[in-house]
């Protein structure tokens, strides 16, 4: 049977099907070149259609429509671009605040433990000196002794102890009896051991001046010794009363 031509429309038919099958069994460089080259044109089409979409979306507004759109966004950033703003002051100031109370809190706190300190409720430990005051004849003058407590109090004294045993406050009495000195009720021997916590040079200097405790009790035949100290221990404490 003779075998009849084949239409040149069935040949422009038939011919991508052939490089498809060739591509498919053993594809030759141009093949790829080619095969990659329609890949790029089908991706730009996509694109391409995509960003007609989106001008279509636009295609039929009107000038004025355009013109409220973009004031509507505009109005939108401007809306948001305030909001951020506002959020960045409230952090600011909460940031600030919360700065502050822990400022006040902390300044508190140290204010809690000066007037615990100063009202003997907590035992202290610190930089001071110590007294010892021994050697005396007679009975220990009480004002002398009250004068020695008034100047280690007015040269910065933060605590004072008598003997390891009597915490000195605002509230401390002293007497005199047939025992001797008594502070707060307690009484008091030679030798008198006074540790004091403050600046060691200050307190020292508070007491050496001329007709100063040290020169006074020297004067009584007594021995006035101040050993300054890095560290000096106050363990006692003051009992609280009823006013």
């Amino acid at each position: 049977m003779p075998k009849l031509p084949i239409p040149e429309a069935a040949k422009r038919v038939q011919r991508p099907f052939e490089l498809l099958r060739g591509a498919i069994t053993r594809p030759t460089r141009r093949q790829l070149v080619v095969a990659a080259a329609l890949a790029l044109l089908g991706f730009g089409a996509v694109t391409q259609v995509h960003s007609n979409d989106v001008t279509r979306d636009y295609a039929g507004y009107r000038q004025q429509d355009l013109i409220d759109v973009l004031q509507g966004l505009s109005a939108a950033s401007e809306r948001s671009r305030r909001e951020i703003d506002r959020l960045e002051r409230t952090k600011q100031q909460l940031q600030s605040d919360r700065t502050a109370r822990e400022a006040a809190l902390t300044q508190a706190q140290q204010r809690g433990d000066q007037l615990a300190i100063l009202a003997g409720q907590v035992p202290v430990e610190g930089p001071g000196v110590r007294i010892t005051i021994d050697g005396l004849e007679a009975q220990l003058p009480l004002d002398l002794l009250l004068d020695l407590v008034q100047e280690l109090r007015t040269a910065g004294a933060e605590a004072i102890e008598f003997n390891d045993s009597v915490r000195v406050v605002a509230q401390t009495s002293f007497e005199l009896g047939g025992a001797g000195i008594y502070i707060d009720g307690e009484a008091i021997k030679q030798p008198y051991v006074i540790e004091v916590i403050g600046d060691p040079r200050t307190l020292a200097e508070g007491v050496q001046f001329s007709r100063g405790p040290q020169e006074r009790t020297e004067d009584l035949g007594g021995d006035f010794t101040v050993d300054q100290r890095d560290a000096v221990t106050v363990e006692s404490v003051s009992v609280l009363t009823g006013p």
